[in-house]
Parts: C-alpha cells; structure tokens; sequence
C-alpha cells in the first residue's frame, strides 16, 4: 500500500510570518498538534507542532530533580506562555523536517515515525506539500484492506450499523 492511499488531503497549513497564537487556535479547533508549515508557492519548509511551542516553557530534567530548589520558578515559567504565542511560527517551527513522497510504502512511514518518534509526516511532491499521514492514517488504511479481504461489503455495513 502506498502514501498516497492512507494520507489526508487538504490540510490545515501555516506560513512562516503567521503567530503561534493563530497557528495554536487552528489547532485546537481542528483537533491536530501539528500544522505544516509552507510558502507563498506551496513548498514545504517547516512543521509546528504543540511540543515546538511548549517545550521552550517546560523545565529541564534537572528541575524536576532538585524540585525544593525550583520550585518557586514554575510559576514565573508559566508567566513566559504569553510571550511565546507572540512569536512567529518561523522562530518556532522545525525547519527542513522529515517527510514521504506519495509513491512511498505505507510501512516506510510508519518506521519513520517510529524511528523518530512522530505521529504525523508530511506528504510532499518534489517540494510541494500534497498531504499529511499519520499513525492513525497507516492503521485505519491497513485495517480497512485487510478487513475488506475477509469480509464481504455487507458484512463490514452490518458490523458498523449500517445495515
């Protein structure tokens, strides 16, 4: 199965000049922790996700063990979020960030994801942003074609509820 069969099409975008506040509040409404990030032609040249604008405000590993010591800081910490949402998504994005071709096999993004830890590639052609896959996308795809191979259409319409 390729990319192309599992991925979603028509995604929510942003560009390098747009708030993280905007950029956040699409996010929410549209349920995804990451937006590809594109330019004035449509090329791909950067993902934000919610741990990019997060991550900067989290303490570090050594604050969480020496608690008593920092505590008094979290609030000021937390003070800081304002602050980022002004930013652009360019000072937060990842730049030049892993991505799949449609022709690519479904199981070559899921073991990058994996591999890197993601939920969530961007799906480009050449340079141009064609879509999005996801976890969610690969097993829905795979499932779905081997269901389909078992069970007879009607079948999968009387297990949905839709009969």
């Amino acid at each position: 199965m390729k990319v192309r069969d599992a991925m979603t099409v028509g995604v929510v975008t942003a560009h390098k000049e747009d708030t993280v506040r905007s950029v956040v509040e699409k996010m929410i409404i549209r349920h995804c922790g990451s937006v590809p990030v594109i330019n004035e032609d449509g090329d791909l040249v950067g993902v934000v996700a919610i741990r990019d604008v997060m991550l900067p405000l989290y303490p570090d590993t050594g604050d969480y063990i020496y608690d008593n010591v920092h505590a008094q800081y979290y609030d000021d910490m937390e003070d800081e979020f304002p602050k980022v949402l002004d930013k652009t998504v360019g000072e937060v994005m990842t730049a030049k960030p892993l991505t799949v071709s449609p022709e690519d096999a479904v199981l070559k993004a899921a073991s990058f994801m994996g591999i890197k830890n993601l939920r969530r590639i961007p799906v480009t052609d050449g340079k141009k942003l064609v879509g999005i896959i996801s976890i969610g996308d690969i097993n829905r795809a795979l499932f779905m074609a081997h269901i389909n191979k078992l069970w007879a259409p009607t079948d999968l319409k009387i297990a949905a509820g839709m009969s």
